[in-house]
C-alpha cells in the first residue's frame, strides 16, 4: 500500500495469518485467533478441524466476528483516506435501487463498494432474492474488463452468505449466455484481486463432476490458475486461490494429464522450495495436486525430473497437516517404490527421507501409510548406494517396526 510515495507500515494485527492481508471481515475461533473471514471460511470448507496458527483441533468450527478489531482497522483505513470518511454509505433500500435499475453496469462499482463495507451488507445482498441473477447477467453483456471485475469481485465477497452454491453454478454455467468467458477474462487480465476472486468464484461453483469439467475444460482457465499461484507476488491468499481451485477441478485424469503438461509440477515444486512458503495451507494443497500428478506415468516422470520437486516434498512432509503427510508419503510411495526411479530415491535420501519415514511410522499415521513407508525403508535398506547404515547408528532410538 502507497501514499504519497511512502510505504504504509500495516499493524501485523491487522493481517490475517492465513492471507497475510489486511482482514476485511475478522473472526476469531474458539482457540483466540483471529482470521480473515474468507480465508478461514475457506480453510474450513477444505476440510480441516485444526486451527491453521496454532494446529490446535477445533472442538467447534463455529467463528465469532471480532467487531473491536473491525472498527481499528476501519479507524486506520480512513486515517490513510481523510475523503472516504465523508461519503455518506448507501441504505440497503437504495443499494437494491441500484442493483434493480435497468442496467446496473454503471453503479457496480458503488454496489461493490457497498458489499465491502460490511458484514450486514453483504448478508443483506446475498439474501435478496433476485440479486445474483441481476449480477451474473452482467458478466453476459458485452461490457469492459473493468465491469467484468465488479461483477466477479461482488460476487466473490457474497459467496459466505450465499449458500445455494448449485444455483450459482446452474446460472454461469448452463445459462444462455457465455459468462463462464467473461470470469476467464477477468482470471486472465484483471488486478490481482479480481484474479483471486475469480479463482474462488470458479472454485464454488465447481459443485459435481460435470461442473468441475465444464470449468477445467475452458479455454484459459487451467493456464490461468497456474499463473496465479506461479506469480512473482508476495500474495499468500493468491497462491492459496490458484491452489484451491486447481485441487477442485483437478479430478480426472485428463484433467491431471493437461496439469502437468502446462507445468504444474515445475511450478509446484519451485512453490514448496520457497523458504517464505511456511503457510500452512499452501504446503497441503501443493501436495495434494502434485499426489494428483503421481497418479499418472507422466505426473511421475515429471516429479522425478524436476530438481526441486522431491527434496522439497521430503523437507516438508512433518511440517503439514495429518492428510498432506499422507499424500507426501503417497508421492514418494510413488515414485521410488512403484516407479523405482533411482533419482527420486537418491533425492530422498539426500533430504534425510529415511529419518523423516521412520519419524512418521512412530506417529499417529494410517495403516495404509505405515505400510507404504515400511515399503520405502524396503526400498532403501537394499539399496547398496543407501546411506541406510551411518542413518542406523544416528537414529538408533527408533525401531521401524
Amino acid at each position: 500500500m502507497v501514499k504519497n510515495d511512502l510505504y504504509i507500515t500495516v499493524p501485523s494485527f491487522f493481517k490475517c495469518p492465513i492471507s497475510l492481508d489486511v482482514m476485511k471481515s475478522p473472526v476469531s475461533l474458539s482457540t483466540g485467533v483471529t482470521y480473515d473471514r474468507s480465508s478461514i471460511q475457506q480453510w474450513l470448507d477444505y476440510g480441516n478441524n485444526t486451527c491453521p496458527a496454532t494446529m490446535q483441533v477445533l472442538h467447534t468450527k463455529d467463528f465469532v466476528p471480532n467487531h473491536t478489531l473491525h472498527r481499528l482497522i476501519q479507524i486506520w483505513s480512513n486515517s490513510l483516506s481523510p475523503s472516504s470518511s465523508s461519503t455518506p454509505s448507501l441504505s440497503h433500500d437504495q443499494a437494491r435501487h441500484l442493483i434493480f435499475s435497468n442496467d446496473c453496469s454503471d453503479s457496480l462499482s458503488k454496489i461493490l463498494d457497498f458489499a465491502i463495507e460490511s458484514d450486514d451488507n453483504r448478508k443483506f445482498l446475498a439474501n435478496t432474492d433476485g440479486i445474483v441473477s441481476v449480477i451474473v447477467g452482467v458478466l453476459g453483456n458485452d461490457a469492459d474488463l473493468s465491469t467484468f471485475e465488479h461483477a466477479v469481485r461482488f460476487l466473490h465477497l457474497i459467496l459466505t452468505d450465499y449458500t445455494d452454491k448449485e444455483k450459482l453454478m446452474s446460472l454461469i454455467l448452463k445459462g444462455d449466455r457465455d459468462f463462464l468467458s467473461s470470469i476467464v477474462q477477468v482470471l486472465q487480465k484483471g488486478g490481482l484481486d479480481s484474479k483471486i476472486a475469480s479463482a474462488r468464484l470458479l472454485q464454488a461453483i465447481a459443485v459435481d463432476p460435470e461442473s468441475k469439467v465444464l470449468i477445467a475444460e475452458k479455454e484459459g482457465v487451467l493456464p490461468g490458475l497456474l499463473r496465479l499461484v506461479s506469480s512473482n507476488t508476495d500474495s499468500t491468499a493468491a497462491i492459496d486461490a490458484g491452489l484451491s481451485c486447481l485441487v477442485a477441478v483437478s479430478k480426472t485424469r485428463r484433467i491431471r494429464l493437461q496439469i502437468v503438461r502446462l507445468g504444474a509440477v515445475q511450478v509446484l515444486g519451485k512453490l514448496l522450495s520457497r523458504r517464505d512458503c511456511n503457510t500452512v495451507s499452501v504446503a497441503d494443497k501443493a501436495l495434494e495436486l502434485l499426489e494428483m500428478a503421481s497418479t499418472c506415468n507422466e505426473g511421475r516422470t515429471a516429479i522425478c525430473e524436476d530438481p526441486n520437486c522431491v527434496p522439497a516434498i521430503t523437507q516438508k512432509m512433518l511440517k503439514v497437516s495429518k492428510e498432506a503427510k499422507e499424500y507426501a508419503v503417497l508421492i514418494l510411495w510413488s515414485v521410488c517404490h512403484l516407479f523405482r526411479d533411482p533419482k527420486a530415491q537418491e533425492a530422498v535420501t539426500k533430504s534425510n527421507g529415511l529419518t523423516k519415514i521412520l519419524l512418521l511410522m512412530q506417529s499417529n499415521c494410517s495403516p495404509s501409510v505405515r505400510q507404504m513407508s515400511a515399503d520405502l525403508l524396503k526400498i532403501f535398506r537394499v539399496n547398496s548406494k543407501s546411506c541406510l547404515s551411518s542413518y542406523d547408528t544416528k537414529t538408533t532410538h527408533i525401531m521401524p517396526f
